[in-house]
């Protein structure tokens, strides 16, 4: 009989570990993290400026919008979009005359995730852009800086020291959100996780290997973001 592979030698690379699987699965999960965090920071940049600047009309929208992404569950509103989304996009391919797509896991984990971050940055850049003196963008205006200019040249630099505790925060979120994917059968590290422990019954094992890369994304995003925080407040007061 053939001896039972066990520790380290289940975390090995090759046909009888799973370090490969989960290697894969942490590269997935930061790769969604990255693209849906840039795409929440698109919408928010959007949505801030929309809310400070729109129309009434648009004003009203951006609130409903955020309002009902941060009342429902993360994981409900994952269900609702891919599911419900997936279904509604095929049905108007249909009423068009056109084949049903099968949404790719990967750009659909993006997508909600990045829509579900995008009401958070709005917040976070409105509540950051408020902050600034008025007396910079007033000056700006009378310098006869058009809107894009000045976001780009006054407003972007001055928020930042306001937004990047914010928005550390929300990296933390998304990278910790990847995990609820795994419920629409796209394998990222929880899945991974998952399935290994699942198929060699050592699930203390993977767990807590899983809950070491997790601490370490964590850590190492925290360093990162406080890094880049020191950098944009050179001149002002510390607030720890």
């Amino acid at each position: 009989m053939a001896n039972k592979v066990g520790f380290p030698e289940i975390l090995s690379f090759g046909p009888t570990g799973y370090g490969d699987e989960l290697a894969w699965g942490m590269m997935a999960t930061i790769n969604i993290a990255i693209l849906a965090y840039i795409l929440g920071l698109l919408i928010g940049i959007a949505g801030a400026m929309g809310k400070l600047t729109g129309s009434a009309l648009t004003r009203n929208i951006l609130n409903g919008y955020t309002t009902l992404i941060r009342a429902v569950p993360e994981l409900i509103l994952i269900l609702i979009l891919y599911y419900a989304g997936t279904n509604a996009i095929n049905q108007m391919l249909t009423a068009l005359g056109m084949p049903a797509v099968a949404i790719n896991g990967f750009v659909a984990a993006v997508c909600v995730l990045g829509l579900v971050q995008g009401a958070y940055s709005t917040e976070v850049l409105r509540a950051a852009i408020q902050a600034i003196p008025i007396g910079q963008i007033e000056a700006a205006r009378a310098y006869g800086m058009s809107p894009v200019l000045t976001f780009r040249r006054i407003t972007l630099p001055a928020l930042l020291p306001y937004a990047i505790p914010g928005l550390a925060n929300l990296w933390l979120i998304v990278t910790k959100g990847t995990a609820l994917i795994a419920v629409v059968g796209y394998t990222e590290l929880a899945l991974a996780t998952r399935q290994a422990a699942g198929n060699t019954k050592m699930y203390f094992t993977f767990y807590m290997v899983t809950f070491i890369l997790y601490l370490l994304i964590s850590l190492i995003s925290q360093k990162g973001f406080k890094l880049l925080e020191d950098k944009y407040r050179v001149g002002q007061k510390s607030l720890t």
